[in-house]
């Protein structure tokens, strides 16, 4: 396991749409091990592979304290209700702003091995799938808000 290098805003890899996973292999598990390692080090909540410069549609997300939930090819089934809560991102260092999400999320996904699941979520862990799965289309919190937008323009990204 290796950590790797957080790809930050401003970088057009970030605004890229995520390829499916085909291959359930040892090149996957690697990049979740290196992912997972790479989010614990940095001390996110949750990573998508494009973060690390891989566009593949893969994400971890803490679902409880040190347990981590790997999710492939997601899709998200139905949400429920909204809350409004601060957010922040490995890949947009030292900024937090409000942002209006699902208060429950289910997903269908694959695991490491190729296997499908589905998942529910509330609150937080409903908050950090729901921002992570953004990533894998190209879109960041600060999207979402016009304190983000804001940001953005201060930072000279679109």
């Amino acid at each position: 396991m290796a950590v790797r290098k957080i790809v930050v805003l401003g970088s057009d890899t970030l605004r890229k749409k995520s390829k499916p996973v085909v291959a359930f292999d040892e090149d996957l598990e690697s990049l979740l091990d290196d992912m997972k390692k790479t989010m614990v080090e940095k001390r996110g909540m949750g990573i998508a592979a494009v973060q690390v410069g891989v566009l593949r549609r893969a994400v971890i997300v803490e679902v409880a304290d040190k347990e981590y939930l790997e999710i492939i090819n997601p899709t998200i089934l139905e949400t429920k209700g909204k809350v409004c809560d601060s957010e922040g991102c490995l890949s947009v260092p030292g900024f937090f702003t409000d942002v209006t999400r699902p208060r429950h999320v289910k997903i269908e996904a694959f695991d490491r091995k190729g296997k499908k699941f589905e998942f529910e979520a509330d609150d937080y862990v409903a908050r950090c799938i729901c921002h992570e799965i953004d990533h894998l289309d190209g879109i960041l919190f600060v999207d979402h808000t016009k304190e983000g937008r804001e940001y953005k323009k201060s930072k000279g990204v679109v």
